[in-house]
């Protein structure tokens, strides 16, 4: 069995193959669902299905790597190959997708002198140890051994960021060393400079990019003379950050660039095919001179849905790919529509209450970054004591990303990333705890911003004189059952007031997904049996939380919230379609 690239083809076992694919990354997905998801790309006329490799999703600390449960890349592999697909793998080691530092593990940044994507020492280590670790499920699965991998990619658009042939030239040399035989790929946005920076002889350049088809193959051509053109990611639809409105782009548009594209005999992979969800703490983020943190959703507008439900535009492209391949006459259907029901809450406990199930305190002389700790997501507690008299002003260099900030526990105020807020002024006559409670809101996934620290950044200071005395509650999210059990004992919601847990309790009145309703919340995370559903937020556009039905039981479901601000009501509902907000500036 062998997949190689021939003068004017790709060649599966000899033959001119045209790769049809679609992107599914399974960390986005549970892995009940993975199978349904491989079936219904088939069904649309696919032959194959493409995925990246999240680093920090298998490494979330150094010296762990995990293969287990929703991270099984192995078992995911298995089920592209046994609806009779081919699969496509791009390893990184860095990714972009929108995904939390693009991929890299925050922990390989603890050493400063680090690089990032480019031939230092100390990162080229790491990422032949990461590469290393993955050889035991790639290489058995590539198809020369009879598996379904047929391409492997380098790294991912890297000329829009670097232009280092050698880093390029050892990550090929470690993927060869460590087993990866079948053709070696490279993708690029069809701009000459990143097509010729990014990429190197021995590696196929393929474009990323969604429209304008036939201009864009043929600026890739200049730089791929020979062999067949490939768009390795079609972007049918975009993401969302928190505070914008709802992407959507015409079935039209991306069925008429489709088309352009298969006409031309190209390959294509389309990005999305399905997107899925950043469930917990997965999110990305972008800064441009301004942060903007991307939602929880990963809809993206994908022929699937977020549910993994058909859409218009799935139909609209199972048609243009019919013109070139065989679809069949098998066809999905959509999942019955989930129920719509409200249940109310049980009890709620102030954030103050059960610090002490939530780690472990540790003291400074000045704010640490999170990082420093070995806190990679989430949130963190800084504390110190103050005694101020006449007016004054609390300043700290930079916040990364939120922290609202308490006196004696009454709120006075949020230091903003995204508003480029540092300083909050103080109440008269200033005396007691001052508490900050700092969230990272996903690391910046896309240029030179990967990779930096979060927490509070640089000096605190009151009136320009220092702060000195902190500690810091790095907290413990990972085991939210203990919250769980401490609402036990706590109190019915007379009204949530953040920071909060409130804890429900809820019967599945039928089966499969559901979508949560978080119109009437502010800000914060949600919980159900244990499974970190992502963040809400009341700026929008998302107002619905996707829930797999894989983590519900018949009975008995445990709902937690964070609520960090305020909700309306003392209720949970469940609505029976998700809304991901209003689709116009």
């Amino acid at each position: 069995m062998t997949f190689a690239i021939g003068e004017h083809d790709f060649l599966l076992h000899g033959k001119p193959f045209q790769i049809l694919s679609g992107s599914i990354h399974y960390f986005r997905v549970h892995q009940d669902q993975w199978s349904d998801r491989i079936r219904k790309a088939r069904q649309m006329g696919l032959n194959t299905i493409e995925t990246y490799v999240a680093w920090n999703a298998h490494a979330p600390r150094e010296g762990e790597f995990d293969l287990s449960g929703n991270l099984d890349l192995g078992a995911f592999l298995d089920a592209v190959a046994a609806e009779g697909m081919y699969a496509i793998v791009r390893p990184g080691p860095y990714i972009c997708a929108e995904w939390t530092n693009g991929g890299l593990p925050a922990w390989l940044f603890a050493d400063a002198a680090t690089g990032v994507r480019q031939d230092e020492p100390r990162y080229m280590a790491h990422v032949d140890r990461y590469l290393q670790q993955l050889a035991p499920v790639l290489v058995p699965r590539q198809i020369d051994r009879g598996g379904p991998i047929i391409l492997v990619q380098i790294e991912n658009e890297y000329g829009a960021y670097g232009a280092e042939k050698s880093y390029l030239r050892k990550l090929v040399a470690i993927n060869r060393r460590i087993g990866i035989t079948v053709p070696l790929t490279s993708v690029d946005q069809p701009v000459d400079d990143m097509l010729e920076n990014g990429s190197l002889p021995e590696l196929h350049r393929t474009g990323s990019f969604g429209s304008r088809s036939r201009e864009r193959l043929d600026t890739l051509r200049r730089h791929q003379p020979t062999g067949p053109l490939m768009c390795s990611e079609f972007w049918d639809g975009w993401f969302d950050d928190w505070g914008s409105h709802h992407h959507l782009t015409s079935v039209e548009d991306t069925a008429r660039s489709l088309d352009e594209l298969l006409e031309r005999g190209a390959s294509v992979n389309i990005y999305m095919f399905h997107g899925g969800t950043n469930f917990g703490f997965t999110n990305g983020a972008n800064d441009k001179g301004t942060y903007l943190p991307i939602v929880t959703s990963y809809d993206y507008d994908a022929p699937l849905d977020e549910a993994g439900n058909p859409t218009e535009k799935y139909w609209a492209m199972r048609d243009v790919i019919a013109k070139y391949a065989p679809v069949g006459d098998e066809k999905p259907q959509a999942a019955p529509e989930p129920p719509a029901f409200t249940t109310p809450i049980r009890s709620v406990l102030p954030l103050w209450d059960v610090l002490d199930v939530l780690g472990e305190w540790t003291s400074h002389d000045t704010p640490p970054t999170l990082d420093s700790l070995g806190h990679y997501d989430g949130f963190a507690l800084y504390r110190t004591t103050i005694d101020v008299t006449g007016p004054a002003i609390f300043r700290v260099e930079e916040v990364r990303d939120r922290a609202q900030v308490f006196l004696e526990e009454d709120g006075i105020g949020v230091l903003a990333r995204d508003h480029h807020d540092t300083a909050i002024p103080l109440p008269a006559a200033a005396k007691g705890t001052l508490d900050l409670l700092v969230e990272d809101q996903g690391r910046v996934d896309y240029g030179p911003r990967i990779g930096e620290p979060k927490g509070l950044i640089g000096e605190a200071s009151i009136n320009g004189q220092p702060v000195r005395g902190w500690s810091v509650l790095p907290l413990d999210l990972s085991a939210i059952d203990r919250v769980a059990h401490a609402l036990e004992s706590g109190g019915p919601p007379s009204v949530i007031a953040g920071p909060a847990f409130a804890g429900a309790t809820f019967d599945h009145p039928g089966s499969g997904d559901l979508y949560l309703d978080t119109s009437s919340w502010g800000k914060g995370v949600v919980w159900i049996n244990g499974f970190c559903l992502g963040r809400y937020w009341s700026r929008g556009p998302q107002r619905t939380l996707y829930v797999p039905g894989p983590v519900l039981r018949d009975s008995g479901n445990e709902l937690v919230v964070l609520e960090l601000q305020a909700a309306s009501g003392s209720d949970v509902s469940f609505v029976s379609a998700p809304d991901l907000g209003h689709t116009e500036a």
